[in-house]
């Protein structure tokens, strides 16, 4: 089953017999048949006819309106779907089962860091990696083998401090300095730019999850209240270094923004600017709706987050068969 994602603005979608088809202007870009299709994401200022949303009510083929950057505005379900006994079963997870999924989360994070890091080491040659790359290996190793969520937790953040004290030696523009991660407020233009781009995953995270029909507040790895919705959390640990610190590394080596021109301070923190946002934001989308393989063929990036909460979702039903986080390549 596939996702249609209609990211391209001034798109429209229609309904041709049991097909439907995405225009753009006097082109149609794609075709896809409704038995195949599973869901229906439309980004930013794109249309979808009467008959084609009556003709997926009908299939329960729910269709999901989200601003460009994924922040989801509603949703358009049949009045018989639902998942009346998914959330019980969430719920209803063992520890053990939770730290199962949590240990897996924690492991893939730590890999996708050492991968990042690995990648740039061969790009640029930086001896000042050589350390840090086998500790994110040996801690990622530990997490496997780990039973408490409060030392999976400590490996989580031990591999950060690992981490992120090597991310700033692969910055090559002499006005982004970064030593440590600083978070709330974020103290300078790179933790600027990483806690802007958590945010924007966390969201289109948080939207894919409802859709899912899972609870966003009952988590594994982070405790939820009633203003944290904590699984959002937990599955965005495995995204932080392939889609946003990749993604900062490259804008600010590009020299794609510049700190006296792109941020601004207030109240004791560093933050984008309108420009900023808007030039970060169009290099995130351009990465986003890049196309890569899938199992069901080309899709944009953005399915690579469906398609973990997907996995979730089906640990959800089926604890057993484990749960595969999202690995860098």
């Amino acid at each position: 089953m596939r996702s249609l994602y209609v990211s391209q603005q001034g798109c429209y979608v229609s309904l041709q017999q049991e097909t439907l088809q995405v225009h753009h202007r006097s082109q149609v870009l794609q075709q896809i048949q409704l038995p195949h299709l599973e869901q229906i994401l439309i980004f930013g200022k794109s249309q979808i006819t009467t008959q084609a949303i009556r003709a997926c009510l009908w299939r329960n083929i729910p269709i999901v309106y989200l601003s460009r950057m994924g922040y989801c505005y509603g949703r358009v379900m049949s009045i018989e779907r639902g998942y009346r006994h998914l959330q019980r079963y969430q719920q209803e997870l063992v520890l053990g089962d939770r730290v199962t999924l949590a240990r897996a989360i924690v492991a893939g994070k730590l890999k996708n860091s050492r991968t990042l890091l690995l990648r740039q080491q061969r790009q640029r040659h930086l001896p000042q990696l050589d350390p840090i790359i086998p500790r994110l290996e040996a801690l990622a190793q530990q997490a496997q083998n780990t039973t408490a969520l409060d030392k999976l937790m400590g490996l989580e953040g031990a591999g950060a401090a690992q981490y992120f004290s090597a991310l700033g030696q692969c910055l090559t523009h002499p006005d982004f300095d970064f030593i440590a991660r600083s978070k709330r407020p974020p103290l300078n233009p790179v933790n600027a730019l990483l806690s802007f781009g958590y945010q924007v995953v966390w969201n289109h995270l948080l939207s894919l999850i409802e859709v899912q029909g899972l609870d966003p507040y009952y988590a594994c790895l982070h405790e939820g209240t009633e203003r944290h919705a904590a699984l959002a959390s937990d599955l965005i640990e495995e995204f932080r270094a392939p889609v946003i610190d990749a993604l900062v590394l490259s804008v600010i080596n590009r020299r794609w923004l510049e700190v006296g021109r792109d941020f601004v301070y207030h109240q004791g923190g560093c933050y984008l600017n309108d420009q900023g946002r808007k030039r970060f934001l169009k290099a995130f989308l351009q990465r986003m709706e890049e196309p890569i393989k899938t199992e069901s063929g080309l899709q944009p990036k953005w399915d690579i987050l469906n398609q973990q909460v997907k996995a979730f979702k089906q640990f959800v039903y089926q604890p057993s068969r484990g749960y595969k986080p999202y690995q860098m390549r």
